[in-house]
């Protein structure tokens, strides 16, 4: 007598079958969205009379601290990471905006390097973190 083994799949087995190449777009996404923030830096850098100044600007001011908070915050849950992150993004251009002002150093340029260099900065406590952990 021959015994016929069933085979079974696992959830795993069948979430890796739907997937398929080309169907995991967060790498592309994630890659999209660093070109379109540096862009937005370099324009407001330099100065440039270009209409997607505002724009890619405005995104790096909100995506570059909440990229580095929500790397900081890697325990909550997808949807508290995020309304978490972009809320501490605004809260930081709001305290670097009025740090600025009330010292009578406003300026375009400084705030996109003063964003940049406290994001920068967050981003290396997280990765020290990491590895003393």
């Amino acid at each position: 007598m021959q015994t016929i083994h069933g085979t079974t799949t696992t959830s795993e087995d069948a979430e890796r079958e739907r997937e398929g190449p080309g169907r995991d777009l967060t790498p592309l996404l994630a890659g999209a969205a660093t070109a379109v923030g540096a862009i937005g830096a370099v324009l407001a850098l330099t100065g440039s009379d270009s209409p997607l100044r505002g724009p890619f600007t405005l995104f790096f001011l909100l995506a570059a601290p909440a990229a580095a908070i929500g790397a900081a915050l890697r325990g909550l849950d997808p949807f508290g990471r995020l309304v978490a992150s972009v809320a501490g993004a605004v809260v930081l251009d709001m305290l670097v905006a009025q740090a600025m002002l009330a010292l009578h150093q406003w300026s375009v340029r400084g705030g996109i390097v003063a964003v940049t260099a406290i994001s920068a900065l967050i981003l290396l406590l997280v990765i020290m973190r990491r590895r003393t952990v």
